[in-house]
């Protein structure tokens, strides 16, 4: 593996050895030893597939080149201790894994409900201290709960069980942690992009036995994502919403999930259904269907290398997200920052894509464009949101991995 694996051809030894440094001196500081392994765990772009994966439906993702890095060091007393640079540590026996509801939204429930996942599934697990630091934006689409959730698996996994839990396991123990232990009821988009790396098309019709197509990204694009404000930690309850109504309209055919339903069947039923759900339901539906199409359209213009057939299903996928889905902004509310920063981008974009990024409601965009506009691109959204809020990414082979930080730097 090469520092370019994971974190691009520009990627700066000198930058991951400052990380690497600060987070060896800060284990040592904590516990008197030096780290005796290292881990990464990628972010993850959602590319197409906006809020279908929890209906079991289809999905492009890919992990991408910000990250959490962790320096590890294995414990015997069965407690897993986390220093996040930057944030309140926390403590967690490994014998004592209830679901704690005061702790849904927080760290700790993450770690707590990944060790349940595993040991339900007849893993070993154990203790370890960790001391992390993440480039991910928090809580803003880009997936940072999810890293965190396959950086505690992939510790488990090496450290005490082999390296045996396969990457779509992992992916379904950190959902698994997420919904039942953090209180967010996603689907698994986040986390199968970020443990499986790479660039890849997933069919959720079977969750548990997902259908997963690698492909290879565009050359001569580049994927820019921009945080726009505001953090998804407090719009559960829309973010949910969206999961709710599909279902409600799955049940209206005696099903749980609209992937159950046909599509001709839906919208042959849309004069009953208005009788029965929201209008705002059956859209969300309509988007559900349609998004499924455009994956599978953007995931064939990929493989052919047709750019330009690939650019504008993504386009088609913020368009929708805009309009049927309705999760660019928060109902009711005059702040629009998402709203805004897409308006702006298709001003600016003449050969590329903007989008709604992840869950919505606030957060981020991706845009994917020419490598020519990216300078100017970056320039003027640095001028609006920020030059810190501004991010180009690479897609990253590697998911959620030890790394050995010698080798990366030679």
């Amino acid at each position: 593996m090469k520092l370019k694996d994971l974190y691009g051809a520009s990627a700066g030894k000198a930058a991951f050895s400052r990380r690497i440094e600060q987070l060896s001196a800060q284990y040592e500081k904590l516990t008197g030893k030096k780290p005796e392994c290292f881990y990464s765990s990628s972010g993850r772009a959602e590319i197409c597939g906006n809020h279908t994966d929890h209906n079991h439906g289809k999905v492009l993702v890919a992990a991408i080149s910000c990250d959490v890095l962790a320096a590890v060091g294995k414990t015997d007393d069965g407690t897993i201790t986390v220093h996040s640079l930057g944030f309140p540590p926390f403590s967690l026996n490994i014998a004592d894994l209830a679901v704690n509801k005061e702790e849904y939204g927080k760290s700790v429930a993450l770690a707590r409900g990944v060790v349940k996942g595993f040991k339900d599934r007849g893993y070993a697990v154990g203790g370890f201290t960790a001391v992390t630091e993440s480039t991910i934006f928090r809580g803003a689409g880009v997936s940072s709960s999810a890293a965190f959730e396959l950086l505690m698996a992939e510790i488990l996994n090496d450290l005490y069980c082999g390296g045996r839990v396969g990457k779509v396991e992992k992916a379904i123990v950190s959902q698994y942690a997420e919904n039942e232990y953090f209180g967010k009821p996603c689907g698994l988009l986040d986390q199968s992009g970020i443990s499986l790396g790479g660039i890849n098309e997933i069919d959720f019709k079977d969750p548990e036995s997902p259908e997963i197509r690698s492909l290879a990204a565009p050359e001569g694009y580049t994927l820019v994502i921009t945080n726009t404000g505001g953090s998804h930690a407090a719009l559960t309850e829309h973010y949910a919403a969206i999961k709710t109504e599909m279902h409600d309209v799955a049940n209206c055919f005696k099903k749980q999930y609209l992937r159950e339903v046909a599509p001709d069947e839906f919208y042959a039923a849309i004069p009953a259904l208005r009788k029965k759900v929201s209008e705002r339901a059956i859209l969300r539906a309509c988007h559900f269907y349609e998004e499924n199409e455009r994956v599978e359209r953007a995931a064939a213009a990929l493989k052919s290398g047709n750019t330009a057939e690939f650019l504008s299903a993504v386009e088609e996928s913020g368009k929708s997200s805009l309009n049927c889905l309705q999760n660019c902004f928060v109902p009711g509310s005059c702040e629009q920052p998402v709203t805004l920063a897409i308006h702006i981008s298709d001003r600016i974009i003449k050969d590329g894509a903007v989008r709604v990024h992840g869950g919505g409601f606030a957060g981020t965009i991706l845009a994917y464009l020419a490598d020519a506009e990216v300078e100017n691109y970056v320039g003027q959204m640095s001028g609006i949101f920020g030059k810190e809020n501004v991010f180009t990414a690479n897609v990253r082979k590697p998911g959620a991995v030890r790394i050995d930080p010698d080798e990366l730097l030679k």
